[in-house]
């Protein structure tokens, strides 16, 4: 996301910080969940020369794989996440078109199109906007869809428009969102920069519960050298190490919607759809008594595919 406002004709903007540890995870780990062979072990002399092969590694082998599978838009996503952290957006766009093309329901699909679409131009193209929002109809309340139509809001020139559009995505913020920060620098940019007083209209952070924290860590830079180095059979531990142990947290607290749907989508990486199916019924049986949020995790095993519980 942005912390600063745009200026001129040119949208400034970094890419928004939605991704769930689980995805990250299993992101970093993507070449061998999808069946790529064994990389080398990146240098060791120069860190950042050795994180960045790394990643050259494991794009070129979802591609490989992706190749003998072109219709996995599992795959195509994770492609497309490889691409858009290595700030190649114009190609993580492709991916995520095609990952779209795919699975045409999946809101995060069409709202990363977006977001790449505008990182990859000078000027934001009308396709974006139209992505954005029909991310909203698939997924109402998407953090990333919401964040870049206020910027676009805030481009044409409706700054307070697009200060209240973030202030209402900060007050329905979830605890411990990663975006949170970058929104609230966005918001009280653009009203610095353009005279609009925020006092008392500005939300305190919000940390964390302890049930959110308590789901699959994200991989350190270290960990994911060492993830592209070590034999494929160790790989599929270190991944399946980490569902399990989302597993077991899920099992202590399962009043955690969004950790049953990071479950749902390892299980379904990991081609277990029974798996994915026992983890939904688990989460409709742990919100028995809340509809909407069942209404939720149905929605979001169908965009997973996930066999009805």
């Amino acid at each position: 996301m942005a912390t600063d406002p745009p200026s001129g004709g040119r949208l400034r903007a970094a890419p928004i910080a939605l991704a769930g540890a689980a995805l990250i995870a299993l992101a970093a780990l993507g070449l061998r969940l999808l069946g790529g062979a064994e990389a080398e072990p990146p240098a060791k002399a120069n860190a950042a020369a050795g994180q960045a092969e790394s990643a050259g590694e494991m794009v070129a082998g979802l591609t490989e794989r992706l190749r003998q599978d072109p219709d996995n838009h599992e795959g195509w996503f994770l492609l497309g996440m490889a691409l858009r952290g290595s700030e190649r957006f114009a190609e993580a766009g492709q991916a995520f078109r095609r990952a779209m093309e795919l699975a045409p329901r999946n809101a995060d699909y069409t709202a990363y199109l977006g977001e790449m679409l505008i990182l990859a131009a000078d000027t934001p193209p009308p396709e974006a906007e139209r992505l954005f929002r029909r991310a909203l109809e698939l997924q109402p309340g998407n953090a990333q869809a919401r964040y870049y139509l206020a910027t676009l809001r805030d481009l044409r020139g409706d700054h307070r428009g697009a200060v209240d559009d973030l202030l209402a995505l900060l007050r329905e913020a979830p605890a411990g969102a990663p975006w949170e920060p970058q929104v609230r620098g966005a918001v009280t940019a653009i009203a610095r920069q353009n005279d609009i007083d925020l006092a008392g209209r500005l939300p305190p952070p919000r940390s964390a519960p302890a049930a959110a924290t308590a789901a699959i860590p994200g991989p350190t830079p270290e960990q994911m050298a060492a993830a592209s180095a070590i034999p494929p059979s160790r790989q599929d531990e270190m991944v399946r190490g980490m569902v399990d142990r989302l597993a077991a947290r899920l099992r202590q607290n399962p009043r955690d919607a969004d950790g049953w749907i990071r479950l749902m989508r390892s299980r379904m990486v990991l081609r277990e759809p029974a798996a994915a199916a026992e983890a939904l019924r688990s989460a409709l049986a742990a919100y028995a008594d809340d509809p909407p949020t069942q209404a939720r995790l149905r929605q979001a095993a169908g965009e997973l595919a996930v066999p009805a519980a």
